[in-house]
């Protein structure tokens, strides 16, 4: 049920979340976030898009998931829409946590091959969470796309996001696995491996995978 403050709180909440100490900011998001009220969601939405403290951005997102999902949901399919990369991570970060399937449609595949890093990360945490059932197949084959891309962190949430869809991504990541870059190929060897022995560091698992790369045939066959 939403409280609602009165409008002397309110006002003195959304100064808060603008203030220029990063303390300040992460008391009023909780303030918020533990009083909800319809006023505060497009102001958490905004300052999410520009809050520059880490641990500021996850209690804005915290503050959202406590208001109803029929008040957030329209706003933050809007930001995912924004020229701002941070608007448009924070947004499905945050749309990841709510959970609400509804939102599935907006994790488009221009989101999950975004040219920002940040912004392509939360895009695949978020779809593999709101992916409706029987469309795992195909968001692995756009996943499998992105093997191979950035450092070890992206490839990393990348191969989680991976092994989240289970069997369903061992088709296209093969195929990733069979093609002549060898950047990718590790890449996807190193991501099955991961799905068959979960216990297996990714350091590991990339560092075996380009082994067997740098071997060719024969490598391949003593897997």
């Amino acid at each position: 049920m939403t409280i609602t403050t009165s409008e002397e709180t309110a006002a003195r909440a959304l100064r808060a979340l603008a203030d220029g100490s990063s303390s300040v900011r992460l008391r009023a998001a909780l303030a918020v976030g533990t009083t909800p009220d319809p006023r505060f969601v497009d102001a958490l939405v905004e300052r999410s898009a520009v809050e520059p403290e880490f641990f500021v951005r996850d209690m804005l997102t915290w503050a959202l998931t406590r208001h109803p999902a029929s008040l957030t949901l329209p706003r933050l399919l809007d930001a995912v829409r924004s020229p701002r990369p941070q608007a448009r991570s924070q947004a499905l970060h945050t749309l990841s946590k709510i959970g609400d399937r509804r939102a599935w449609p907006a994790v488009t595949r221009e989101l999950l091959t975004d040219a920002d890093d940040d912004v392509a990360r939360s895009a695949w945490r978020a779809a593999v969470l709101l992916v409706p059932e029987g469309e795992e197949s195909a968001l692995a084959v756009v996943l499998s796309t992105q093997l191979g891309r950035g450092a070890r962190e992206t490839q990393l949430s990348l191969s989680r996001a991976l092994v989240a869809l289970g069997e369903a991504m061992v088709p296209s990541v093969r195929a990733a696995a069979a093609g002549p870059d060898p950047l990718v190929r590790a890449h996807a060897l190193a991501t099955e491996l991961l799905l068959r022995d979960p216990d297996t560091g990714f350091e590991f698992a990339i560092e075996q995978a380009k082994r067997v790369v740098a071997l060719g045939p024969a490598g391949e066959a003593g897997q």
